[in-house]
This record gives structure tokens, C-alpha cells and sequence, in this order.
């Protein structure tokens, strides 16, 4: 996995004797060494190789999910991370000053919701795969043994990075953009429990958020990119299309979610590739149970387009069949019309038989 790293650093979260939390300041970024680089290439394979996330983003006092609160008047409070984000976005904090801030803000969280225990606070601004991210993650400690270059031995704390649980992964490059995207946070889901989880979203300023559309239309472009990338036969690509287009359609008729584990496992019976394998592999982020939209689910198996004048629809079956496209001269190529097209074309060209 290569990684691009532009800046990291760590701060320290202490407990005294009485549980109070402390905060150790690092007063300058890691040096970008093999070392820090190799941490952090870890920290991301683990991150991408957790099998449950959650995906939000962030929340505003008048976002919708406080319309029933404001309706009772009760005062919301701007979320403090975002700001410090936005702040730091603009130039108008560093890296070191933003780093500061956040570790100040989880420090007043992990009191406010006595949960927790003493770690690390690791802020990572990186990019991968052509996007930026900004990785947040708090990670335990676990005691060990280093051998030190005079050969004595001393008790050191180590970042436990395999056993991370609270984290999340901001994809700057959608956040910036604007983009009508309600999940460019993905956080882990893990065995931290229903406080720990809530614990972190606020801590971040955010809001699980679900998106049919989008999240629907990832899967499709997952799967083609797998079909694409395992060079599979013409029949068996459409056989693994037919298999996620059926399994998603009869979630949505049932009105429930499409599980990714539950997909996954009934492709690989079927004998192809394993979508989540890729996705990993790939270090795509996609939602683990997410509802359908029938609409983005007909790009799996149909291509179609309008515009100038012109509409456009058929199987993907029938590319490389009746249907032929030249990329370089951008021409389709039909061969059978329909039916009722087809008496249409020969009545106005005079073939009234």
C-alpha cells in the first residue's frame, strides 16, 4: 500500500492516580523516516482490513438530525472538530496547532464520557490512491521490552496498532470538494461498545449517515472493477452481475439491507472472486449493510444514456454481440432492431409491409 505522507504526529493521553486525563504535547511532526512511514502503512492496512465501519459526516446545528430539538428550543452547540478542521484547512492553524487543539478536545471528551483508558493520539494527513486523507486514531498501549543500542534492556510503552479501535479516516479530497456525499468519514465499528462508538462520533463532530444512491452505485463500480481486474469470461462476468443485481433486488423487495458479508459469501460459493477481498485490496471503503436503490442497481446490468436528441438502452449481455462500440471513433454499432422500432424506421422510409 503506498502512502504519501505529508505530515504526522502523536500526543500522548495520560490518567493520573485519581483518573483524571492529562495530555502530553509532542512540540513538533514525526520525521517522515521508514520507520514512521512503515507505522503508518500498518496503521492504514489494519484500518482497511477491520470488517465493520460505520460512514458519517459532519454535523451542523441546523443539519436535520436536530430538527425535533430545535422544534423544542433547545440550544445546540456548533461542534468544536469540525471548526478546528476548517481552521486548519485555510492555513490559518499548522499541523503541530491543529494537532494541539484535537488532542485538547479528546481529552475534554474521554472525561466528559468516562470511557477510556490511557493511549496515543495519531493524526496522519496523507494521501493514497489519488485522494487526501486526514487519519484520526486513537491507539492503546501495551507494555514491552526494548533493547537499547548500548545493549541494556528497558520497559517501553509500544503502540498497539493491531488492536486499534477507535479511529476514523476523513477523505479531505471529498470534504473539500462539496460533494453531495453523506459518508466522507468512515470510522470503525468495532468491539468498543455502543458508548465508546457514540463517545468518538461526537468527539469528531459527526453523524452516521446512510446513502442509498451513492452507496449503491459504489457497489456497482466495485464489481465491474473486479470483473475487470479477475479478466473473466464474457458468460461468467455476467453470471457475477446477475448474481449481486439479483441478491440486491431481493433485499430491496424485502425492504432490507444489503449486507456486503452476506454478498460476498454468496459470490465466493458461486465460485467468483471475493468482492471484499478486492475492495480491500484496492482500499475502497464501502459500507458494510447499506439499503439498495433499484435505480443505480440497473447500471449493473444495463448500459444506458440520453442526450442531443438521442436515448440509448440494452443489456451489457448483448456488447460484443448484436452491439458493437469503436472507442476510437466513439460509433455503436446495432444489429436487430426492435421490433416496434424497427416498424417505426421502415413506415417512415415508405415500407409499409
Amino acid at each position: 500500500m503506498n502512502l504519501t505522507v505529508t505530515a504526522s504526529i502523536v500526543h500522548e493521553i495520560y490518567q493520573d492516580p485519581d483518573g483524571n486525563y492529562g495530555v502530553r504535547f509532542s512540540p513538533a511532526t514525526l520525521q517522515n523516516d521508514p520507520e514512521v512511514v512503515t507505522l503508518l502503512a500498518e496503521l492504514s492496512e489494519v484500518y482497511q482490513a477491520k470488517p465493520t465501519k460505520g460512514y458519517a459526516s459532519f454535523v451542523s446545528a441546523d443539519d436535520s438530525v436536530y430538527a425535533d430539538a430545535r422544534e423544542r428550543g433547545e440550544a445546540i452547540p456548533e461542534p468544536e472538530f469540525p471548526k478546528l478542521l476548517a481552521h486548519w484547512l485555510t492555513d490559518a492553524n499548522s499541523f503541530v496547532e491543529l494537532s494541539q487543539q484535537v488532542a485538547r478536545l479528546l481529552q475534554q471528551q474521554l472525561s466528559n464520557y468516562a470511557v477510556g483508558e490511557a493511549g496515543f493520539l495519531l493524526l496522519a494527513d496523507y494521501e493514497e490512491s489519488g485522494d487526501r486523507f486526514l487519519l484520526v486514531g486513537y491507539l492503546p498501549v501495551r507494555e514491552g521490552v526494548m533493547v537499547q543500542p548500548d545493549l541494556s534492556v528497558h520497559k517501553a510503552a509500544q503502540l498497539d496498532v493491531g488492536k486499534v479501535q477507535l479511529a476514523a479516516r476523513i477523505n479531505l479530497t471529498e470534504y473539500q470538494a462539496e460533494a453531495d456525499d453523506l459518508y466522507y468519514v468512515s470510522f470503525l465499528k468495532g468491539r468498543t461498545g455502543r458508548k465508546a462508538g457514540e463517545f468518538f462520533l461526537d468527539f469528531l463532530g459527526c453523524v452516521e449517515r446512510v446513502n442509498a444512491k451513492a452507496s449503491t452505485q459504489q457497489l456497482v463500480n466495485t464489481v465491474q472493477a473486479m470483473i475487470a481486474g479477475a479478466d473473466l469470461e464474457p458468460e461468467r462476468a455476467q453470471d457475477v452481475r446477475k448474481e449481486v443485481y439479483e441478491y440486491c433486488g431481493e433485499q430491496w423487495q424485502q425492504g432490507e439491507q444489503v449486507q456486503l458479508q452476506s454478498l460476498d459469501q454468496r459470490l465466493v460459493e458461486q465460485g467468483a472472486p471475493s468482492l471484499k477481498s478486492f475492495a480491500q485490496e484496492k482500499g475502497l471503503d464501502m459500507p458494510d449493510a447499506f439499503p439498495a436503490d433499484k435505480a443505480s442497481l440497473r447500471s449493473l446490468m444495463k448500459f444506458q444514456g440520453q442526450g442531443g436528441g438521442l436515448s440509448v438502452a440494452f443489456e451489457q449481455k448483448l456488447l460484443g454481440g448484436r452491439v458493437e462500440y469503436d472507442v476510437q471513433t466513439d460509433t455503436l454499432t446495432i444489429v436487430g432492431t426492435p421490433p416496434n422500432l424497427r416498424v417505426q424506421l421502415r413506415r417512415f422510409y415508405g415500407m409499409n409491409d
